[in-house]
């Protein structure tokens, strides 16, 4: 919806609110920890998957606003006019014709969006305390001791195991992975 509000849409100060937008991607994540960890833990979500998954559904990721900005402000306007001209307002042309048409661009968010958090050590280290909720990232680390006995066996089975989903998610969506990040990019 911030794609479409940013691309579509008219309002008071819609370029200073994009460039904020875009601002937030030079942030470095340690800049925006302390405050999401205080928020986070306010509402009862540390030491629990809420942090590493709420946020992601929320536009939190300014770079797939962008990409969804960008693919949207490349649909031919016409499509807009004969939406109006059909009797769409803007919520019916965002639900009924917009989204459709941005199907490659969401199957590319979200297959970026998981394999990000899914690769993301920092913040499951931090968000994460206890060890039977250890996501696999986390696990791998228990495998490698400090004191160089690891269990070199384990570790690379793990490791390929690790890997069997985010290999299948790419079998499965890479024509729409392929075509959501060409998208916009040339101009019929």
């Amino acid at each position: 919806m911030a794609a479409y509000a940013f691309s579509k849409l008219q309002f008071p100060l819609k370029n200073i609110w994009f460039m904020l937008m875009l601002g937030t991607l030079m942030l470095p994540i340690h800049v925006k920890l302390i405050p999401q960890y205080i928020m986070y833990n306010q509402f009862g979500w540390v030491n629990t998957y809420l942090p590493l998954i709420v946020p992601k559904f929320l536009a939190t990721d300014g770079f797939f606003v962008f990409l969804m900005t960008q693919f949207m402000r490349a649909l031919p306007k016409e499509i807009d006019e004969a939406a109006i001209m059909d009797g769409c307002n803007e919520f019916s042309m965002y639900a009924k014709i917009i989204m459709p048409l941005s199907v490659p661009t969401l199957v590319t968010t979200s297959i970026f969006t998981f394999l990000w958090t899914w690769n993301d050590f920092f913040s499951q280290m931090i968000y994460i305390n206890d060890v039977k909720k250890f996501t696999i990232s986390i696990a791998l680390r228990q495998f490698v001791d400090a004191m160089g006995h690891s269990s070199w066996g384990g570790l690379f089975a793990m490791s390929t195991l690790s890997l069997v989903p985010l290999f299948l998610m790419f079998v499965i969506f890479q024509n729409y992975l392929v075509e959501g990040i060409t998208a916009g990019s040339v101009k019929g």
